[in-house]
């Protein structure tokens, strides 16, 4: 996490405000740590999704071996066999 820190404006509706300010004093913490929790977790959560595309893209480019060269050696039926 960066070590510098930066004043923001943030507008949120009131009855928001009220329970996030709640929540914080329950944490003991502060509606800025909140938020700076919030934010980390959701830069977290976007930055594994982009990385996890991206490992899903490499494997559909370059499919894996499954040993069979290629070739289906079996039926539908015989998959679906009952």
């Amino acid at each position: 996490m960066a070590t510098g820190f930066q004043n923001i404006t943030l507008r949120l509706p009131t009855e928001l405000l009220k329970r996030v300010k709640r929540l914080a004093v329950e944490r003991e913490t502060s509606v800025s740590a909140l938020l700076v929790e919030a934010l980390a977790n959701t830069d977290a959560g976007e930055r594994a999704y982009e990385a996890a595309r991206r490992r899903a893209l490499v494997d559909l480019r370059h499919p894996r071996d499954l040993g069979t060269q290629g070739r289906i050696t079996w039926t539908r039926d015989e998959l679906h066999e009952r």
